[in-house]
């Protein structure tokens, strides 16, 4: 449904990605996972069409995305990036309504309305839905921008380090959320992630980045210390617990 093509992409003179090529099927939810500068970000923004291919092309469902106008790609991809903002005294409904932009042409029709007011319930988000932006938490606030995000009804979801300064009940919840989402609505949903346990929990397939290139991809069997090892450079062991995979991060003797 999504389909990458030898994609490069970069800043400047700087390539940062290289010779991409990448394969996103609906109802799944792909983790994206490497050290920091690997390209996981620009990956998301090359997709999103905020930063512009030197080399490649990006198909959904078989149309290449560069014909797409940009109202046309926020009805086909959503993109939340890691620090998002939103006006702090408007309430959770507008705020949630602004993703029913590339909808609207002069006010919001009755369609516009439900489709927040369904989301909303998705999100636990009803007794909210009129209090001030300024007043929620940060995982209320985190919910917020995830539902704007799914306004848009979009194909495609992008999520940047969505969850990285929650606490675990919050990452859970939201991570949960997504899942169901992702198979009810039939989503291609792709987020970057640094906590690789959340990730195996809450993925169905996983992509490993080092240096801009594709260093492995695959379901959760390819999860092994040697490969955590190559990427992150650090000594893991991996236990299982009712089928599921859990990384333990292990020092070296000498490091004891």
């Amino acid at each position: 449904m999504l389909k990458i093509k030898d994609l490069s992409a970069g800043y400047g003179e700087s390539e940062v990605i290289k010779k991409l090529d990448l394969e996103f099927n609906r109802g799944f939810v792909y983790a994206v996972l490497g050290p920091n500068g690997s390209g996981k970000s620009t990956l998301l923004r090359a997709i999103d069409r905020i930063l512009k291919p030197t080399k490649g092309a990006i198909y959904i469902d078989g149309e290449d995305i560069k014909r797409f106008s940009a109202r046309e790609i926020a009805k086909k991809i959503a993109y939340l990036p890691q620090s998002s903002n939103l006006t702090p005294y408007g309430t959770v409904f507008d705020a949630i309504l602004l993703g029913r932009k590339p909808y609207i042409s002069f006010e919001p029709t009755q369609r516009d309305l439900e489709a927040v007011e369904k989301i909303i319930e998705h999100f636990g988000l009803k007794e909210f839905a009129f209090r001030k932006i300024n007043k929620l938490s940060g995982g209320e606030l985190q919910k917020v921008f995830i539902a704007r995000a799914l306004a848009q009804e979009p194909q495609v979801l992008l999520l940047d380090e969505l969850v990285n300064h929650l606490d675990p009940k919050n990452q859970i919840e939201i991570l949960r959320i997504l899942k169901t989402l992702t198979r009810n609505l039939n989503l291609v949903t792709i987020m970057v992630l640094h906590d690789l346990n959340l990730s195996i929990q809450f993925s169905d397939y996983f992509i490993f980045m080092k240096n801009g290139e594709i260093y492995c991809k695959g379901d959760s069997t390819i999860i092994e210390p040697l490969l955590i090892k190559n990427v992150y450079d650090i000594s893991v062991k991996i236990i299982e617990i009712n089928g599921r995979k859990f990384i333990i991060p292990w020092l070296d003797e000498d490091c004891i």
